[in-house]
């Protein structure tokens, strides 16, 4: 194959990889400069090993302070330092070095292992060394002796530097092993990971510490969500209607909002009718539903949340000059004012 490149397919274990040919023009594509490989390379790994310092301080500010075993090897790093004294960070790269291994031949090889070893240095080397400097500056300037505060706010922070190393594509090795292996949901397999750990936080220190450690890793989850997918500020609208094109014209001209149309069928009725489409911001979904239901009182809507739309004309309102009054379109002209009538 000179003009064509040749992938293996992902499918269940147990049936024999199907090949898809890759066309050259599709490759060609996705061919870049060196320039501009090396220049995303390195911010990755910038993120990466900034979200590595941010996780680190919270981590050496507020869980280890407390005990807050919240799960993963960090958590683990926490329990065996309380019987050896070993340094948390270290213990912690200690740990990781069968993880990295077994994560180099089932996770992606040479990648995954750039930027992983940076991830495991940089939040070793960072626990290691906020948990040196730090107490000290506790002791002239004390931030908490809450443990729920603790709590609450190494969630936060721990969420927030993990949720700019998923962006910058981490992840957590033994949640995406036993994904691999059992086929287990990545938050299923979250749950078993970090709740072992957990689990044996609460046995060694206290159910109280395992409680508040169990708030600190949902917390963490959410900020790291948070930091992931950005704030949800956009909504998706499904209209299905009998009146497509009144609807089509009063969103245009009321929300200056372009949509989609589908033609469709219903499944009970078997009547012929069309779905409508669009994006609206959050703020304007009491607009749109109002709209709608003034064109078309019977129309079924849906509203669904969109974490990021890209592309197309979202983010540029229609102008005004757009919108225009044929006196010689009757239907455009009544729907026009029937939406200017609200």
């Amino acid at each position: 194959m000179n003009n064509r490149e040749t992938e293996v397919a992902d499918l269940p274990p147990g049936k024999p990889p199907r090949r898809v040919s890759i066309p050259r023009k599709i490759r060609r594509q996705f061919d870049q400069p060196a320039a501009i490989t090396i220049r995303r390379f390195v911010w990755r790994q910038f993120q990466i090993a900034l979200g590595s310092l941010v996780a680190a301080f919270g981590f050496a500010l507020f869980q280890i302070p407390f005990k807050l075993a919240a799960g993963g090897v960090t958590g683990l790093g926490i329990i065996v330092n309380h019987f050896t004294n070993f340094p948390v960070g270290l213990t912690f790269l200690v740990l990781n070095i069968p993880l990295v291994v077994l994560g180099f031949f089932r996770l992606g090889r040479w990648r995954f292992l750039v930027s992983t070893l940076l991830s495991v240095l940089c939040l070793s080397f960072g626990i290691d060394f906020f948990n040196f400097y730090l107490p000290v500056i506790n002791t002239k300037w004390p931030i908490t002796e809450d443990l729920l505060l603790a709590s609450i706010y190494a969630g936060v922070l721990f969420g927030v530097g993990m949720g700019i190393i998923y962006r910058a594509g981490g992840t957590s090795i033994p949640a995406r092993i036993l994904h691999e292996r059992t086929g287990f949901p990545m938050s299923q397999s979250y749950l078993f990971t970090d709740g072992a750990i957990i689990i044996l936080a609460g046995l060694v220190f206290s159910w109280e510490v395992a409680l508040l450690a169990t708030l600190t890793l949902v917390l963490s989850g959410i900020l790291s969500d948070f930091v992931l997918e950005g704030v949800s500020r956009v909504r998706t609208a499904t209209i299905v209607t009998n009146k497509p094109e009144d609807v089509r014209l009063a969103i245009i001209y009321r929300l200056r909002r372009g949509v989609s149309l589908w033609p469709i069928e219903g499944g009970y009725s078997k009547r012929a009718r069309t779905m409508v489409f669009c994006t609206v911001l959050r703020s304007r979904v009491a607009d749109l539903k109002y709209t709608i239901a003034t064109v078309d009182p019977d129309a079924f809507i849906v509203i669904g949340i969109a974490q990021q739309v890209v592309g197309g004309y979202y983010g540029q309102r229609l102008p005004s000059s757009a919108i225009t009054s044929d006196p010689n379109n009757t239907h455009s002209e009544n729907s026009a004012t029937s939406a200017r009538s609200t």
